[in-house]
């Protein structure tokens, strides 16, 4: 028996789940009714055609990047929880992003951390075009990280062995530090490696800023 209840939200948030577990190809109205136990009718009043479904979830998925809160005491810490938050977006949903990319509305999408991100600089004393080079330079390094772990998800790669890391021809160099070849082999801690690179960055770049306004002798 087809269910009587139904709401628009609970149809978004049906499809949006069957788009992040098997892709956009796999959310046809059919599926979608038969995971929400009521019929394609049903679906088509809620949220109109299939395009209109899906220019909703992409109008969602806007929407939803646009919820990131700096966190932090200092302008540095708030800049990384960006940086934290938008990689952790765009992980969670890496099927939704590629439709809202492929509709043209990427910059949108960024558009809010991007005014974080602004915010940050100028309470750090960045103005002009050394705001935006941190602004560009943090969104790089998210999108950039992302891309990187995604693929690495896709084929992930063998590690080789501890012995076979620093022995190889034709240099025959070796290294007399074996936890760096312990290190190395081991499994790679993305989140960490990703809060490494992005620390660094920021406080590199906030420290040319004062570096800048130091004045001189």
């Amino acid at each position: 028996m087809a269910r009587s209840a139904l709401t628009r939200d609970e149809v978004l948030d049906t499809a949006a789940a069957l788009v992040r577990e098997h892709g956009p190809d796999a959310l046809t109205m059919r599926r979608l009714a038969a995971e929400l136990g009521t019929a394609v009718t049903s679906i088509y009043w809620h949220v109109g055609n299939r395009e209109s479904l899906l220019d909703a979830l992409v109008a969602r998925t806007v929407a939803d990047l646009g919820t990131i809160r700096p966190r932090g005491a200092t302008p540095a810490e708030r800049i990384v929880s960006v940086a934290r938050a938008l990689r952790r977006a765009l992980r969670e949903r890496p099927h939704l992003v590629a439709m809202v990319h492929e509709r043209g509305l990427t910059e949108r999408m960024f558009l809010p951390a991007q005014r974080a991100l602004v915010h940050e600089a100028h309470a750090a004393g960045l103005r002009g075009a050394r705001a935006a080079a941190l602004v560009h330079a943090v969104q790089f390094q998210v999108v950039g990280h992302v891309l990187v772990e995604r693929n690495r998800e896709r084929a992930p790669a063998q590690p080789p062995a501890e012995t076979a890391l620093w022995t190889t021809e034709p240099t025959g160099f070796t290294t007399p530090d074996p936890e760096l070849a312990r290190a190395l082999a081991a499994p790679i801690d993305t989140e960490a490696v990703f809060l490494v690179g992005v620390r660094a960055l920021v406080a590199g770049l906030l420290a040319e800023e004062a570096r800048a306004l130091r004045p001189r002798p």
